[in-house]
């Protein structure tokens, strides 16, 4: 499949059909597989034969999933885990160790800043937040103890764009590694191994499923030590994809292409209507021109992705106006689905951070963000403007 493109990979890479010959991919809700003898089973569970052995960390159709995913993001290995945060969990877990640092963008997601500076840090792991923008606050962060360089792009909610290939060759240098976030542009727009990063992560629960049905991640990268750890991780420590979510998003995929354009054609109509908003003081969105990074942006990603933010004057009191005032849009925190979703980051996705963390990453009390679907761009328009009217 490796000389086919993507639309055709979301389709056709990874399926593995039984004895019966299904065309779709089959569904194999098993906790575990039945060994020929004795010592078909010493061997699988040695490792000496790559059969199934339990569904905790080997599955046909999860296995289906990674192999379609890998593909996708043009990945040697794929490791599927239970969500997102467990993504970044096992890749932490299976490659640090106390007295080990870490560099981390101070705009990733604010779960991901709670479990750097509070859960790994209790394990003697110590992280140092920089801007996702400025390279030369990575080169000055990084010590002879880094292991592990973390970012994600765009972020989340205010869409910076950080050079992968730039901060890649800072990992190089300090002999640790890059992981990128791409959940929010996901392989149909932008693939980070391809700048140079190392790792990259996955909340399947986005726009790989598209329709905010099941909970999913994945880690990616080349065959070696570093996924090596990460399975190990997985198949001991058990943050398992459960077959039936990876079913799901196997289908969620064979769209994945058509949706993260159609969705990012509206969501840059919508950001050039919201920049010419009276009550709009700023709109944080990639694809439009007068984004910081949109050359960067455009250089790296296809379309500038289906999330946009804006502020709205008055701070907090007409942020909630705006958000209680819609009929249509879904007042919910996920992402990615066909549904348009609004919310109001401050005191929702990035609520449980310290407000110095929430003013580092730009999070100000007027801000809004909305993760566009697929309805026609004029209801949505219509469904904001009772808000901002």
């Amino acid at each position: 499949m490796a000389k086919h493109k993507l639309p055709t990979l979301g389709v056709r890479a990874g399926v593995a059909r039984s004895q019966f010959n299904e065309h779709s991919e089959a569904l194999y809700l098993t906790s575990s597989f039945v060994f020929e003898n004795a010592a078909q089973a010493a061997a699988r569970f040695s490792g000496g034969d790559s059969g199934f052995v339990y569904s905790r960390f080997t599955n046909p159709t999860v296995s289906m999933f990674q192999d379609r995913l890998a593909a996708l993001e043009g990945a040697e290995a794929c490791v599927a885990t239970a969500s997102g945060m467990s993504a970044i969990l096992a890749t932490s877990m299976a490659l640090l160790k106390a007295g080990d640092h870490v560099v981390c963008s101070n705009a990733v997601f604010g779960a991901t800043v709670q479990l750097y500076s509070t859960i790994l840090s209790r394990f003697g792991v110590e992280t140092t937040f920089v801007s996702p923008t400025r390279v030369e606050d990575w080169q000055r962060a990084v010590r002879p103890n880094t292991k592990l360089l973390f970012l994600e792009t765009p972020s989340n909610p205010l869409g910076e764009i950080s050079d992968i290939a730039a901060i890649a060759a800072e990992a190089k240098k300090a002999g640790a590694l890059l992981a990128v976030d791409n959940a929010l542009c996901t392989p149909a727009l932008q693939r980070p191994l391809e700048f140079g990063a190392d790792l990259v992560i996955h909340s399947a629960t986005k726009y790989l499923d598209g329709q905010g049905r099941v909970l999913g991640g994945a880690v990616l990268g080349k065959k070696g030590p570093a996924m090596d750890a990460v399975f190990g991780f997985l198949r001991t420590a058990g943050p398992s994809l459960s077959p039936f979510n990876a079913w799901v998003i196997l289908k969620g995929m064979e769209t994945l292409e058509i949706r993260m354009l159609a969705q990012s054609e509206r969501t840059l109509e919508l950001a050039r209507w919201l920049e010419k908003h009276p009550k709009v003081a700023r709109v944080y969105y990639s694809g439009l021109e007068s984004h910081p990074q949109h050359a960067l942006a455009m250089r790296q990603q296809r379309t500038g992705g289906a999330l946009v933010s804006f502020d709205v004057k008055g701070g907090r009191e007409e942020a909630w106006k705006v958000i209680d005032s819609t009929r249509m849009i879904s007042i919910t925190a996920n992402l990615g689905d066909v549904k348009t979703t609004i919310t109001h980051p401050a005191t929702t996705t990035h609520g449980r951070i310290t407000p110095e963390a929430r003013a580092a990453a730009g999070i100000t009390d007027g801000l809004v963000r909305v993760a566009v679907g697929l309805e026609a761009v004029e209801d949505l328009k219509m469904d904001l403007a009772r808000g901002l009217g």
